[in-house]
């Protein structure tokens, strides 16, 4: 089971985009969970539509309290692992932060000193990609490790990032819809019971034309059986009268 996390850091504003799979377990149901995570944390938490299997959730607040609601759903994705059968490996929640490149040198600070003083200090593991994201100028930062771990790793880079804003325009990453399994399922099935008609028909089709070779030999098997019997007989009453 992997875990997912996608995060924008814009100021004070966090960006989360999970997969479509996750979303549901801190929703929980009728929205109890996520309302309980707002009403805790103090946090505002916006949760987008969309049919792509990343849905975006926005927390906007100060820091202690995006913080706190952080930390409330790695805590509800670290029971959900903890909940898997004992004959699953539980492996570590895995976050993919989106920062703006501006502002990924000083994640890894000079020489890797900065992101290694933060693996040494929190004990989650941090990876910062080469490449930007597609059709954006932001890179992916995964994370990994604990909940604990990862909300200590949280704290210190959003406090990095409000210490050293981005710089100039940021084009940011937004993951691409797919298609709709719902209308994918309803085509899939107009074909097969197309394909299911046709198929039909040419049976029919085939067990008429079986049955119109049945008669034809049947009518020339009656014409051969009559014709003899017919001659004998008017052969028998000329002979007899």
């Amino acid at each position: 089971l992997l875990l997912l996390i996608i995060i924008i850091f814009t100021a004070t504003i966090i960006i989360i985009s999970l997969l479509f799979e996750e979303v549901g377990s801190i929703i929980g149901k009728r929205g109890d969970h996520i309302k309980l995570i707002r009403d805790q944390s103090g946090a505002k938490i916006n949760i987008s539509d969309g049919s792509c299997p990343e849905r975006i959730v926005t927390i906007t607040g100060s820091i202690g309290t995006i913080n706190k609601a952080f930390g409330m759903i790695c805590a509800k994705l670290q029971q959900d692992l903890q909940a898997l059968p004992n004959s699953i490996p539980k492996p570590p929640i895995t976050m993919r932060l989106i920062v703006p490149a501006t502002q990924c040198g000083c994640i890894i600070g000079k020489g890797g000193t900065k992101i290694k003083e933060i693996r040494e200090a929190t004990g989650a593991s941090i990876q910062v990609a080469s490449e930007m994201l597609p059709s954006s100028t932001e890179r992916a930062v995964t994370i990994s490790g604990s909940a604990d771990s990862i909300v200590d790793c949280m704290r210190n880079i959003c406090q990095i990032l409000l210490e050293a804003p981005a710089k100039g325009n940021t084009l940011p990453y937004r993951p691409k819809p797919t298609f709709n399994p719902t209308l994918l399922a309803s085509s899939a099935a107009a074909a097969a019971a197309s394909l299911l008609q046709q198929q039909q028909q040419q049976q029919q089709q085939q067990q008429q034309h079986h049955q119109q070779q049945q008669q034809q030999q049947q009518q020339q098997s009656y014409a051969t059986l009559i014709n003899p019997l017919d001659v004998g007989l008017l052969s028998f009453i000329y002979l007899f009268f």
